[in-house]
């Protein structure tokens, strides 16, 4: 975040699209669910307007995943426990590890870009080195090479959850 409390902008020519505000909205999501100490089917549930199609993909992903990502997080970044790390950072990866493991169309130069520019943008001056640094030791784990992982069930298009 930027000194004064609000986020940074996004770099000068960085037009958001869809894909990317939709991960931001997950960001957002996830974050306060994690900070109100609710389950995340629940902050969606509470939204006004029903986050889109792909934000609910995200943030349900992550949470049907969030043991196992967690796990391999915790493993893969050298010195740092998940409690340690900054929740905005520790979102970042969740989000982007569920992309690895459950969303195999996303190629993964996209994943890692999109999350190391959500980490600059709303966390610390250190935080895209450090997302970029565990995410890549995550690719061989999350999404090897023989294959493109896991599908996982996305969110149904009439508006209902799958799972």
């Amino acid at each position: 975040m930027a000194d004064d409390g609000r986020r940074r902008p996004r770099p000068v020519g960085i037009e958001g699209d869809e894909r990317s505000d939709a991960r931001e909205r997950a960001l957002l999501l996830l974050y306060e669910s994690a900070s109100k100490g609710v389950s995340p089917r629940e902050t969606i549930d509470a939204q006004v307007q029903r986050p889109d199609l792909m934000t609910r993909e995200l943030v349900i992903g992550v949470a049907e995943h969030q043991e196992r990502l967690d796990a391999e997080i915790a493993a893969h970044a050298k010195g740092w426990t998940l409690k340690r790390m900054p929740l905005i950072d520790l979102t970042v990866m969740r989000i982007a590890g569920f992309e690895l493991l459950g969303r195999p169309e996303v190629p993964v130069a996209v994943v890692l870009d999109e999350a190391v520019e959500l980490a600059k943008r709303f966390s610390t001056d250190d935080s895209g080195r450090f997302v970029n640094g565990v995410l890549s030791a995550l690719v061989p784990v999350l999404r090897p090479a023989g294959g493109p992982g896991p599908t996982v069930p996305a969110a149904q298009p009439d508006g209902r959850d799958h799972g």
